[in-house]
């Protein structure tokens, strides 16, 4: 720890506070905010649990859930070390999408202590974001969240990344003159991350989609497949590939990489013309952007330093608000790619090969992509609020 460091200096004593919304300045005040005042909003919401979304924070607040195994980079650290992540999620929730969140870093990692620790937490929220659960417990504690709640459980390292990923994949295809169905894409990742955005993918119509974790290409009848890697296998790789990443990225038109591997620059090399590359590991890219850009007609990475930052920030805060506004009780597929086409949409009419996603600082993304996920909610069935 230097005391010179700034990004020590910012943290010190956190990055949040809660602030009230209410003045506190006299008796009558205080009788009203809290004793006799409260009771009376209390015994109303007991008469009509709906009025909690009217009288109290719950419509405008989101839990951030982590049990810190799986960390930005840094894997797993633990609870207490990933609080400044967390703070930092509630600090972008708050800016960007105006929602208010509150860290919570959770001291277990049973998926069966998880769940009830959450659902036990949930009736003071309006939504649930989890955050950096390692894979593969993080599928299992979502679904079973999303099965036991009755607010939006959503699990930012899977869809977030998923929905950002297909909207300048949608903008990349667009600027390269082809349809996502005339696409062939290799993921490097079968984590949380490659999974969520082969799935998106899928539904949106890619041609055809091959993933690779560390031993090679998934596919039907690999013998050391996990339960969600072996789904994974029957539902993609037409091609029938069954070697390593370097030989499936032969004549692909897309790589997408969630992995933290290394993408050798001949495999890069023998991608197809005006070919498109995701390398989106953080802080070192599985393909170096200056080798990406002597073979690839479109680069992105995840690092704010190079162009085409595919960043979490441009999805969640307007999935969040666009879900709390119309007071959905889950978040469906329809939600997340519509929310895709409308972060697409807000610069599609400038899209460069160094602009293919807008800027998490572009005022027009969260409401823009807030509106549609709200839209979308209403379309599926799922907002109570219309």
């Amino acid at each position: 720890m230097s005391a010179e460091d700034p990004a020590f200096v910012l943290h010190r004593g956190g990055k949040m506070a809660i602030v009230s919304t209410v003045a506190l300045a006299d008796r009558n005040d205080l009788s009203l905010a809290y004793t006799p005042g409260v009771p009376r909003v209390c015994s109303a919401i007991e008469a009509d649990p709906s009025l909690v979304h009217d009288l109290t924070w719950k419509s405008n607040v989101v839990a951030v859930v982590t049990d810190g195994t799986a960390v930005l980079g840094l894997g797993d650290i633990g609870p207490a070390a990933a609080l400044p992540v967390m703070e930092g999620k509630a600090i972008l929730f708050k800016t960007f999408g105006g929602v208010d969140a509150v860290p919570i870093c959770l001291d277990c990692t049973d998926v069966d202590e998880l769940v009830e620790t959450v659902v036990r937490l949930a009736p003071g929220f309006g939504g649930i974001n989890l955050e950096d659960i390692s894979a593969p417990r993080c599928f299992e504690v979502e679904r079973r969240l999303q099965e036991r709640l009755d607010i939006p459980v959503f699990h930012d390292d899977q869809h977030g990344t998923a929905i950002v990923v297909l909207a300048a994949r949608r903008n990349a295809a667009r600027l390269t003159g082809r349809s996502l169905a005339q696409l062939r894409a290799v993921v490097s990742g079968a984590g949380a991350a490659g999974i969520a955005v082969t799935r998106i993918l899928q539904e949106a119509g890619i041609g055809d989609i091959t993933v690779a974790d560390s031993k090679g290409v998934v596919f039907a009848g690999r013998a050391d497949l996990t339960d969600v890697k072996q789904v994974l296998a029957l539902a993609t790789n037409t091609a029938g590939h069954t070697g390593t990443l370097a030989a499936a990225l032969a004549g692909a038109d897309v790589f997408i990489g969630v992995s933290g591997g290394v993408v050798p620059e001949d495999a890069v090399a023998a991608m197809a013309d005006d070919a498109i590359v995701f390398a989106l590991a953080n802080p070192t890219p599985e393909i170096d952007p200056a080798v990406a850009k002597r073979h690839a007609r479109v680069v992105a990475t995840g690092r704010s330093d190079h162009p085409n930052q595919i960043n979490n920030v441009l999805a969640f805060p307007g999935v969040f608000r666009g879900a709390l506004d119309v007071r959905a009780t889950s978040i469906t597929e329809g939600m997340k790619l519509a929310a895709a086409e409308a972060l697409a949409d807000v610069v599609a009419d400038a899209l460069t090969e160094e602009c293919i996603v807008p800027s998490p600082f572009d005022p027009r993304v969260v409401p823009a992509v807030a509106s549609a996920v709200a839209a979308a909610a209403r379309r599926d069935g799922v907002a109570l609020r219309h």
